[in-house]
């Protein structure tokens, strides 16, 4: 903890239901504009999430003497104050908490976001102390999008008002008030001034601009007893203090324990979701700057909920998704906030997130839940209304991706795709012939003979045509084929017709994708987005942006396409491949205690050491990574 070039690089992560969240790193200095204590969404100005408080420095006063326990990074890494030189423990098996020793005094923090409100509140416990004691808290804010920063200005209002043991502030007009309120009466001292030149060491590395000044509205002070609490309640509504105290350690109660792997995953799916006022459910794609995207939500759906249980939390995202599906399809207004619903394999994932459920829950009941869905997806793609899919008559998907990227592989530059792919994209395709073989499946089951066949008719037409128009000599598939333009890249898009459940492969075929990927693409975090051998192979994530948009599909590693590995090696070598895949997921439980704790970062470099890149926590990656251990139980316990 007090070194700084180890627990800078650690970051903490607490979020409600509502998108908002707190976050910084372990010794509370924050290295990325997206830190903050309170960051919310105010729907009022925008749907970006808005910094409010940024930190709460704390001192403790003893016989005069002050000893502050905050640390903020300012211009030619200079360091004011340096608090972390306090931390004796620190621990996040259920709450982060932290224990500073100063001199004869031991203080203890522990901190919680609370479920359903937008609201950060902090426990202090003085644990010791030989003499009279006093803490100070001086509350840092900025009231700016998370994605801008904040100057000091004229404009910003200093104007202030009492509340129940603390006060209310709102420096600019548009945001709510925030609320600073203690479970205890403090005098509160009004004397407002601006930190200058804070300074954000991650958004340098980004190559974006990285200072800026925090505004100080004056401090808190309070004496405390050996033995005693004292609650702090950021938030943007008012709270009776008398009940800080039980809220707070309700919440604590609330929690689920990160006392190992699986516990640390299923925390941090819970963290991905999203509800609104009217009932709605959503899945975040990640945090901290991605809201709910379509194709997302349905890959990291079955693994953020099935693979731990929570079936109903399916099909309430899931009836959520659907009216999103159907407004799309009838060309209605969207009335639910998913973004990207228009992009050509959003159907696709749909129905295989679907197929999924019915593994879960029974087909009988996934026919009576969805069955209607599946149906109308399919006929409205063989009808041809999809804006960019065309059903051709060789039985495959085309897709325009020139202008656009189409596919997950989304990096742009200069606005054009860095992947530019385009015509017979090789998963839409498998994702086409999975999802036929499906809806015919769940035809025949319920009776429906006729559509069973025609549809079973179809998926042999694109089987035929998915071999020979992706499997090349040698023995792996073009990523995509757009007339005479082949793309020879090896990338981890043809792992996806060997994960699935219906595959236009035979075995040997099969077999031969995943030697390639295991060959060429295996990382100990996921597989690779480009083969080194492959021509453009540019595995570190790192520069400013358009080094980074460059490198982004070019040789980066993603663990969610690990999970889709790690499927179709369970697949074709079953029990066999066990101890393989639980050495794989080694790689997994070491990011629990590295980046953001208990939680797995968006992208990792394509070399050694693999450093974790990109958002903090992502949401396909926790899903993807559950969904295998939900798997590698399968087949462990299977007869």
């Amino acid at each position: 903890m007090t070194n700084l070039e180890e627990s800078l690089r650690r970051e903490l992560l607490r979020t409600n239901r509502s998108g908002a969240y707190s976050s910084s790193t372990l010794v509370d200095c924050n290295t990325r504009k997206y830190h903050g204590l309170l960051v919310v969404p105010v729907p009022e100005l925008d749907d970006e999430n808005h910094v409010l408080l940024s930190s709460l420095d704390v001192t403790v006063i003893q016989h005069g003497a002050e000893f502050n326990l905050g640390i903020h990074k300012y211009q030619g890494n200079n360091y004011s104050p340096k608090g972390h030189k306090y931390i004796r423990e620190f621990d996040c098996d259920v709450v982060p908490t932290t224990l500073y020793r100063v001199g004869g005094v031991l203080l203890k923090k522990e901190v919680v976001f609370q479920h359903y409100e937008d609201r950060i509140l902090i426990r202090y416990t003085l644990v010791d102390a030989h003499s009279a004691t006093t803490l100070r808290f001086r509350p840092f804010l900025a009231f700016r999008s998370a994605r801008q920063f904040t100057h000091e200005n004229s404009t910003a209002s200093r104007e202030y008002s009492l509340v129940d043991n603390g006060i209310k502030t709102c420096m600019y007009a548009g945001y709510p008030d925030l609320y600073m309120q203690f479970n205890k009466k403090n005098e509160f001292v009004f004397q407002p001034d601006w930190y200058r030149g804070v300074e954000y060491p991650k958004e340098q590395e980004r190559g974006y601009a990285s200072n800026e000044d925090l505004y100080v509205p004056g401090y808190f002070e309070m004496s405390i007893k050996k033995g005693e609490s004292v609650v702090f309640s950021g938030s943007t509504s008012a709270i009776k203090t008398s009940t800080l105290k039980s809220l707070f350690q309700k919440e604590v109660e609330d929690r689920a324990p990160r006392d190992n792997f699986f516990h640390c995953l299923v925390n941090a799916a819970h963290q991905f979701h999203n509800r609104e006022e009217n009932g709605a459910r959503y899945l975040l794609a990640g945090y901290p700057w991605f809201k709910c995207r379509a194709r997302d939500m349905f890959i990291s759906l079955p693994g953020l909920t099935l693979a731990i249980d929570e079936q109903d939390y399916f099909e309430l995202v899931m009836k959520t998704a659907e009216k999103g599906l159907r407004e799309f399809m009838q060309e209605k207004p969207l009335t639910v906030k998913i973004y990207e619903l228009d992009q050509p394999d959003v159907l696709l994932w749909a129905v295989w997130a679907v197929q999924q459920y019915a593994k879960y829950a029974g087909k009988e009941k996934c026919y009576q839940m969805y069955g209607r869905l599946v149906k109308d997806i399919v006929d409205y793609i063989i009808e041809g209304k999809h804006p960019n899919l065309r059903l051709d008559d060789n039985g495959l998907l085309y897709t325009n991706g020139k202008e656009k990227a189409v596919t997950w592989m989304n990096s742009t530059a200069n606005g054009r795709p860095v992947v530019a792919r385009t015509g017979y994209i090789v998963e839409f395709n498998a994702l086409w012939y999975n999802a036929l073989r499906f809806a015919a499946a769940q035809a025949a089951e319920n009776g429906k003979g006729e559509l069973a066949e025609d549809l079973e008719g179809r998926a042999e037409v694109c089987r035929v045509s998915f071999v020979d128009t992706f499997l090349n000599e040698y023995g792996y598939l073009l990523d995509y084929v757009d007339g005479n333009m082949m793309d020879w890249s090896v990338r981890p898009n043809m792992i996806f017709p060997v994960a699935f459940d219906y595959s236009p492969l035979n075995q040997e075929q099969k077999k031969g994708v995943l030697d390639v990927c295991t060959r060429e693409l295996l990382t100990p975090k996921g597989l690779r987005s480009l083969s080194p051998k492959s021509g453009g192979y540019n595995p570190m994530y790192v520069g400013q942006q358009a080094q980074r948009d460059y490198a982004y599909h070019q040789g980066t590693a993603w663990p969610w396409l690990g999970g889709f590995y790690m499927e179709a090696c369970l697949k074709l070598y079953k029990r066999t491949r066990l101890s393989f895949i639980e050495r794989q997921m080694v790689g997994y439980e070491d990011e629990m205690s590295c980046h953001a704790l208990g939680t797995i970062s968006e992208l990792f470099d394509g070399n050694p050491p693999f450093h974790g890149r990109g958002a903090m926590s992502f949401a396909m990656n926790v899903a993807e990574v559950l969904r295998t251990l939900k798997l590698l139980e399968k087949y462990t316990y299977q007869k």
